[in-house]
């Protein structure tokens, strides 16, 4: 968690902010978050390769486009582990290294 936490405070919470509520209308919010929960992969995917295109989450539509962050498979796993356990959220499964290797562009 503390590694995950770091790189959330690096490289994610200037726009999903401190609290991961995001930025209404613009940066979908990571906090209690049903795509995390229910788009497991696409979630990975996201923080691994980078998102463009609309995806819905809490019943809100974002169309914003999120780069590719450059991480290594270890350290998208620590991240997606710390997002997935903080703010409400409570995934309980952890994301491996294996895991996120699988996941293809």
């Amino acid at each position: 968690m503390a590694r995950g936490a770091a790189i959330y405070d690096d490289f994610c919470m200037s726009c999903h902010l401190p609290n991961g509520k995001g930025v209404p209308d613009v940066y979908p919010p990571l906090a209690d978050s049903d795509y995390l929960m229910k788009k497991r992969q696409e979630s990975i995917k996201a923080v691994k390769y980078g998102l463009s295109g609309e995806i819905t989450v809490n019943g809100v539509k974002y169309n914003s486009a999120m780069a590719a962050l450059g991480l290594y498979d270890e350290e998208v796993a620590d991240v997606m582990n710390y997002i997935l356990n903080s703010w409400g959220n409570a995934d309980g499964k952890i994301v491996t290294v294996d895991e996120v290797s699988k996941i293809e562009r």
